[in-house]
């Protein structure tokens, strides 16, 4: 996995998925930033969302099919409360039994970089309780929806995650 530069951050716009996040009181630390640990809480949600849209919104809650495998995350810039902050995410890669996301917090008004995030997520079998290849669904759901041919919007905002 390649390591993340701050120095070459890659723009806003190039992620198709995007969802506004709310902060809520309890995030902040008493410095008066966004306490490090939400920032995992926060990507884990645009992963929900952006798995329900590359599904377009028929994504099985109750069956696992993946696990994170390796989590790399860089502070680019502090956030404070009150902020209005957006998490984009799109695929990296796919491989037989993996793919990677890429994910950047930022602020939605002024488009600053607050943090950026890769994760490899490995396909996993729930009854076997081993790794799998990766779902044809999955694949195909990402390409569409990377590529903007499927019937999910760009920030599929979905009532059941």
């Amino acid at each position: 996995m390649p390591h993340i530069d701050p120095g070459n951050l890659p723009s806003p716009e190039s992620f198709r998925h995007r969802i506004d996040l709310q902060m809520r009181f309890n995030d902040i630390d008493i410095l008066g930033h966004l306490n490090n640990t939400v920032y995992f809480s926060f990507y884990d949600t645009g992963k929900a969302y952006y798995l329900n849209a590359v599904n377009n919104g028929h994504m099985n809650w109750q069956r696992v099919e993946s696990v994170i495998a390796n989590v790399d995350c860089a502070f680019i810039a502090p956030s404070f409360f009150g902020e209005p902050l957006e998490i984009c995410t799109r695929c990296e890669h796919m491989g037989e039994k993996s793919l990677t996301l890429l994910q950047m917090i930022i602020n939605k008004e002024s488009r600053e970089v607050k943090s950026l995030c890769r994760t490899v997520m490995v396909a996993y079998d729930p009854d076997t309780k081993l790794s799998t290849c990766l779902p044809e669904h999955w694949r195909k759901g990402i390409d569409l929806y990377e590529s903007g041919e499927s019937g999910s919007s760009p920030s599929i905002l979905q009532e059941n995650i």
